[in-house]
């Protein structure tokens, strides 16, 4: 299970014909995949990423809002 407790929204595209992977509290943040897994391993390298980018230009990283729990 990821370190991140950020919501993933998770869809078929038909136009691409892939899976994508977006994390609506980190603009511009997403991802796709051939597979579920594959769409979900990707954007959680991209959150990552997108982290350490906004910490090295000073910008304000969002907490997770927790919206969703895990047991």
């Amino acid at each position: 299970m990821s370190k991140y407790k950020y919501e993933i929204i998770l869809y078929w595209s038909k136009e691409d014909e892939t899976f994508i992977a977006e994390v609506p509290e980190l603009p511009g943040c997403a991802a796709d995949g051939v597979t579920y897994g594959e769409a979900i391993a990707n954007v959680e390298v991209i959150i990552q990423e997108w982290i350490e980018t906004a910490k090295k230009l000073g910008r304000p990283v969002p907490k997770p809002k927790g919206r969703l729990v895990f047991a």
